[in-house]
């Protein structure tokens, strides 16, 4: 009888085992690295390119094809799992200033151009310690890697620096928009994507534009671009910082800014492409931003940068740069018109099935160029999304308001007329930001809507809270006409003080996004830990996923097996969209081979316990079929505290360009 026991009790532990290892709710489907080989293979900056060659490019996803009706990965009916393509963008080094943003950082006073600014900003919107702020201000300026003895040597990956360089240097890409991994053509790398002004420009130069992929709808792709460099003589100029483009079977087009008469805003004013959806009709309408008027043609000591840190020898002209908008048949002579400014506003574009574009125009109103009270501030507004209800579009992002004493950026949903004329904007309830010494919010924003008029966002805190400034989120019902936000009250992984971003809401009210992973008293002066989340909004369940729930999508992918497997080699830092099978695009930190263990802080370690290097990744997640409850397993916290850390700052300052800058949900 004790040995049929043993072998019984064996028996049992194999079987747990064996079913344990298959456990988890969802897949982790990699994206393929096509983009990223490509990337890495272009020639750099001489000086960067030892850099280059030994430090991998990070890639980032920003949405997942939408499914078709029916579609359900959670119960296996109809989950086309492959067919579901991902968005992103590949990239070599820091930004600078993101590519996704209407204005840097969401500023609306348009400051950040300089590595003072940087620095600034970090201080004053994430409130981190001095040096954490000043690492991370010389990696965004400098690039990544960048030579601490001599910064200005050039050898950083990426940077504002580069981009800044431009007009003596030239410059190489240093990101590529990505469908599905590989990467797509914009608009901006061919000559026919100028204007006759443009056209001024001299001779495009190969693989100059950044790009960034921000949905796929259908046949169609879309997103934002830079100007490619050209060469006219010893100058390098850009015709414009970005712009919005859509992909039509590989067919670009080009979203000019849709205003008349104004050739200075048509020809370098930007425009952004910041989602879509296919209308009733069959056409693609999408929306984004566009400039509508130049800004700060009066306090120009506010918008001068820094030529010492820019460090090419030139001095930065007040008089030419206010003379930009008056001479728009010279912009691209001088080297202060590439700084040029604007003020923005929400805008649509209607692009046909053969790839024509039928229709532009303006969303947001009321929108003043200058604030009448601040000559430093600029109005803004930006479509962050949309999505049909009731058979008609509503986009949402943000508009300016005026408050007392300034114009602010806050959250706001619009609706248009039957012909998209006009459109009527109204500012999400519950989030009036208040001025002076009362003051709760720097901006609230929209980042995403679904089908039943259910809006997701975020609002960045004004104060400290605990440590960090922390950047909250919110969703809003239109049905109730309520607004709530995700915190204590809705779970404890939303814990006070802590920083989050509500990047996308499917039809079944799932919400995806990421959240500060570690408590205040882990960290102190810097950044925490991101980890991507869900949480069901809604009143029905979400295959093993109650009403109600939240779940870090580390324990959903959690197989329980060792820890060289597959599921442990990933540890996921944000989910940015979800589509209504359940589908979730995703960036990832990857360790190849696994990471030491299964717990929540596990380290990615060779066999010799040294540290190994991560590596950025974009991933999909694909639900499993009739995954039960029974089939999520929790990581564990690590015993040790505090955390560890390698690698120095700008490791763990990255996510923040993944998090708080950019890259949100685009539908």
């Amino acid at each position: 009888m004790p040995h049929k026991m043993l072998k019984l009790s064996t028996l049992a532990i194999l079987v747990a085992g064996a079913s344990q290892a298959s456990a988890a709710v969802y897949d982790i489907v990699p994206v393929s690295t096509a983009g990223s080989d490509q990337l890495a293979a272009q020639a750099y900056f001489p000086n960067a390119q030892a850099n280059a060659d030994s430090t991998p490019v990070s890639a980032f996803t920003t949405g997942i094809k939408p499914s078709t009706e029916g579609d359900n990965c959670f119960t296996g009916n109809n989950c086309n799992a492959d067919s579901y393509d991902v968005a992103g963008t590949v990239r070599r080094g820091t930004q600078g200033t993101p590519l996704s943003d209407t204005t840097a950082y969401n500023e609306n006073r348009q400051f950040i151009d300089d590595l003072n600014e940087l620095y600034s900003y970090c201080k004053n919107t994430f409130g981190y310690a001095n040096d954490i702020c000043s690492d991370w201000a010389d990696n965004e300026y400098y690039g990544y890697g960048y030579n601490v003895d001599s910064p200005q040597d050039g050898q950083g990956l990426g940077g504002l620096q580069h981009i800044q360089q431009t007009w003596l240097n030239g410059y190489h890409s240093n990101a590529l928009a990505l469908k599905n991994g590989v990467a797509v053509t914009t608009k901006a790398d061919e000559a026919s994507g100028y204007t006759s002004i443009d056209k001024t420009l001299g001779d495009i130069e190969a693989n100059t534009t950044d790009a960034v992929l921000e949905g796929i709808v259908g046949n169609y792709s879309f997103g934002t671009s830079t100007s490619a460099v050209f060469k006219n003589g010893s100058v390098n100029p850009r015709a414009f910082a970005k712009r919005g483009f859509v992909n039509n079977d590989g067919t670009p087009v080009s979203l000019l800014a849709p205003v008349s008469g104004d050739a200075f805003v048509k020809n370098m004013g930007q425009t952004t492409a910041n989602g879509a959806v296919e209308t009733t009709d069959g056409n693609l309408l999408v929306v984004g931003s566009s400039s509508f008027d130049q800004t700060f043609t009066q306090n120009l000591d506010s918008r001068e940068p820094n030529t010492d840190n820019i460090n090419i020898g030139l001095v930065f002209n007040k008089g030419t740069f206010a003379q930009c908008a008056n001479n728009p048949s010279d912009l691209y002579s001088t080297f202060e018109c590439q700084f040029s400014t604007f003020a923005n506003e929400a805008a649509f574009w209607v692009v046909d099935n053969t790839g024509n574009l039928v229709k532009s125009g303006v969303i947001s109103s009321n929108l003043a160029a200058v604030d009448p009270d601040r000559d430093d501030v600029s109005a803004q507004a930006s479509a962050n999304a949309v999505e049909m209800v009731n058979d008609k579009p509503v986009a949402v992002g943000y508009a300016s308001a005026d408050t007392d004493d300034s114009y602010v950026m806050q959250a706001a949903y619009f609706e248009p007329n039957a012909d998209l004329t006009k459109w009527t904007q109204t500012f999400v309830p519950g989030l009036t930001i208040t001025t002076g010494d009362d003051r709760n919010y720097q901006y609230t924003m929209a980042t995403d809507i679904n089908s039943s008029f259910k809006v997701v966002g975020i609002a960045k805190s004004y104060k400290a809270e605990n440590r960090s400034i922390p950047q909250k989120m919110f969703i809003f019902d239109k049905a109730t006409n309520q607004t709530k936000f995700l915190d204590s009250s809705v779970s404890s992984l939303f814990f006070s003080g802590s920083n989050g971003d509500a990047t996308a809401i499917n039809d079944n009210d799932q919400v995806v996004g990421w959240v500060d992973s570690e408590t205040k008293n882990q960290i102190d002066g810097s950044e925490r830990r991101h980890r991507a989340f869900t949480y069901i909004a809604g009143s029905t369940a979400q295959g093993p996923l109650k009403a109600g729930s939240v779940w870090m999508l580390d324990d959903l992918t959690n197989d329980g097996g060792a820890a060289n497997t597959v599921a442990n080699s990933y540890r996921i830092i944000s989910a940015t969209d979800i589509n209504d099978a359940g589908v979730i695009s995703a960036t990832a930190n990857y360790c190849a081979g696994g990471y030491q263990n299964l717990t929540k802080q596990a380290q990615c370690l060779d066999k010799n316990g040294n540290q190994k290097a991560e590596k950025q990744v974009a991933i999909k997640l694909v639900p499993k079929a009739n995954a039960t409850d029974k089939d999520i397993i929790v990581r564990k916290a690590e015993d040790e505290e505090p955390v560890k850390r390698s690698g120095g700052s700008l490791g763990i300052l990255a996510l923040t360009a993944l998090g708080f800058i950019g890259f949100r949900r685009r539908k």
